[in-house]
């Protein structure tokens, strides 16, 4: 069931005992798992008027190949924009999300973050970061340069970049809008894409990025595809997942795998779906969320739901909602599909071989190191780099988003307080035996 994204202090406060029955936040299989702790964090970001309506929410790495030592991590803040940060963690650089149209429309509000390495464009070959602004439903495409005056990122987005799913501001400002984001670069055709989930809803979308003459870069729609919403359940009876009316299962956390073109897909609520990043296959459901199947009662008032008897359908390794999918890639074509389950802060590996039939392969956690360095709680998003990034992360790096700052370098006075963690890649192979 879905529970208010705000703090889990907030959300106690307003449910109660309710929120275990909910969401069981601390059950025995995510406590026997493995403990990772960060090496570094970002600095708290809040989300407020001080703060700036920032709120951490996706990352991705950037791999400098002349310097890996100076790679960068790319992050949203929704209505912050984005931060850019080295490293170690300390902020490079802050791009503000757009302002609305007009007074009464929604701000820009970035989602997820992906990059397109060497994208073709009529001057020669770019980096590029990806952005789902969910506010305005576009993306926005940023052109990564490390030597650049003032800031690696340069806004290259086509003015003419049409709105992603809505037919005009109106149906913009109801927020179904561009949400989730995974780019893909076809090897076939050499062409570069982004697959974009919608709001509220179970729709996706595959649209092909256009570099223009001008140096800008735009998309086309390509085609489109929606999940199921509804669920045969193994009893004989349907089951959709509870929430607000009008409210579908929605899909935010995806991932490519480059070396074949799959898709994952986490639907919050429901769980993992593997299906071709082209769109044009069949959705396997690959994983289930523990809450698979259990009946809701939404309540208008709290606008929350009330959970009824667990029927024992669903799976044995995610609590909803599932988020954060990243991939692991290692030599030989090895490597591991990972995603946060938020109700109980775990996170869950599974075999890249489809042929495995994407196995579970174990899970962990990342808990507190110190005072001042805390884990990482309701993780809404996730980037992982297997390769060396200097001296600092010579093994790779993970980073995860923080979505419950506790730490003393992080809320200040009760304010909501976000953030990003840095886990070194080989501690963590360590520490699970992957």
């Amino acid at each position: 069931m879905r529970i208010q994204r705000s703090s889990r202090l907030a959300a106690t406060a307003l449910l109660g005992t309710a929120l275990i029955t909910l969401v069981p936040l601390s059950p025995a299989h995510a406590r026997s798992l493995p403990a990772v702790g960060a090496k570094a964090e970002t600095a708290a970001l809040y989300d407020d008027e001080q703060g700036g309506n920032a709120n951490a929410d996706d990352p991705a790495i950037w791999r400098d190949d002349a310097n890996p030592g100076r790679s960068l991590v790319i992050a949203t803040a929704k209505e912050g924009g984005l931060r850019v940060y080295g490293l170690d963690a300390s902020l490079v650089q802050s791009v503000p999300a757009p302002r609305p149209p007009a007074k009464e429309n929604a701000p820009g509000r970035f989602n997820n973050v992906d990059l397109v390495t060497g994208l073709r464009t009529p001057s020669g070959r770019a980096d590029v970061a990806v952005v789902s602004d969910r506010g305005n439903d576009r993306l926005r495409v940023y052109r990564i340069d490390p030597s650049r005056p003032g800031g690696p990122l340069k806004d290259v987005t086509d003015p003419a970049a049409a709105p992603v799913f809505s037919a005009d501001q109106d149906e913009i400002d109801e927020q179904r809008t561009a949400y989730g984001l995974a780019t893909w670069q076809d090897r076939a055709s050499g062409r570069s894409y982004a697959l974009v989930s919608r709001r509220n809803s179970t729709d996706l979308a595959l649209l092909e990025l256009r570099p223009t003459a001008a140096g800008t870069v735009g998309y086309r729609p390509v085609r489109t595809l929606s999940l199921p919403s509804a669920f045969r359940l193994p009893d004989g009876t349907s089951w959709t997942p509870c929430g607000e009316p009008g409210e579908l299962p929605q899909v935010e956390g995806m991932v490519v795998d480059p070396d074949n073109g799959t898709l994952y897909a986490g639907q919050e609520d429901v769980g993992i779906w593997r299906l071709p990043a082209a769109l044009n296959g069949r959705p396997v459901l690959m994983d289930k969320v523990r809450e698979y199947g259990v009946p809701g009662t939404y309540d208008p008032v709290t606008e929350e739901c009330t959970a009824g008897t667990d029927p024992g359908f669903g799976g044995r390794h995610l609590a909803a909602d599932v988020e954060g999918l990243t991939l692991f890639r290692e030599p030989g074509g090895d490597g591991h599909l990972m995603a946060s389950g938020q109700g109980d802060d775990s996170f869950a590996l599974y075999d890249r071989k489809i042929s495995g039939r994407n196995a579970y392969e174990g899970g962990f956690r990342i808990t507190a190191v110190s005072a001042d360095l805390d884990g990482s709680e309701e993780c809404d998003g996730a980037a992982a780099l297997a390769e060396p990034l200097g001296s600092r992360y010579p093994h790779g790096l993970l980073v995860v988003q923080d979505g419950h700052e506790t730490s003393a370098a992080g809320g200040e006075g009760g304010r909501e307080a976000t953030g990003f963690k840095f886990v070194d890649l080989g501690t963590l192979a360590d520490a699970t035996g992957r």
